[in-house]
């Protein structure tokens, strides 16, 4: 097997990617915050000490998925044409998606990867003293499109069944809820 980031005498290098092909390339990451039902609520009730925790973890997942390549050693800084990243509170914790876009020629994989994990940090630094075994779990690549492999689509993993049966039952709450209004 050979390796690409690694020369003839095994010395770490960064890949030359210049003779690629300049393509719109995109990647969505996923991951999840497992908080206590009270920091879930803290969070609901925007009663979180530290200020609005949401904003500042969807604002240090934008400027993570910015610091990639300074971050991880073989990256390549590439330029980031866009970020966006969602958080959405569930009765668990949080769940964190980012999406990067990109026209160059390598993937932006990385910097979607970078962008939810900076966010969950950002997340667990505003909460801690709410809850101080707050757990960052589940981080993936969920999709990446462009260059010369396409389309990839991760398969449905337990990951996403539970997030989305969560979503569901939140859904099931709310209707609920509109019946007794």
């Amino acid at each position: 097997m050979k390796f690409s980031h690694l020369d003839s005498s095994g010395a770490a290098r960064m890949v030359d990617v210049s003779a690629k092909d300049v393509t719109v390339r995109t990647a969505t990451a996923r991951g999840f915050v497992r908080l206590s039902a009270e920091c879930v609520t803290a969070l609901r009730d925007n009663a979180v000490p530290k200020g609005d925790a949401l904003a500042v973890a969807r604002i240090a997942g934008i400027m993570g998925a910015k610091k990639t390549s300074d971050l991880v050693p073989m990256c390549h800084p590439i330029p980031i044409h866009g970020v966006k990243v969602d958080l959405e509170v569930t009765d668990e914790g949080v769940a964190i998606e980012a999406f990067a876009k990109t026209a160059d020629r390598t993937g932006i994989e990385m910097e979607a990867l970078t962008s939810v994990t900076v966010a969950a940090l950002a997340l667990i630094d505003m909460v801690k003293a709410v809850d101080p075994a707050a757990v960052i779990t589940d981080v993936r690549v969920v999709e990446k499109t462009g260059g010369k492999t396409g389309t990839w689509n991760r398969p449905a993993d337990e990951a996403d069944e539970e997030a989305d049966e969560a979503e569901e039952a939140e859904e099931a709450d709310e209707a609920d809820e509109d019946k007794d209004t």
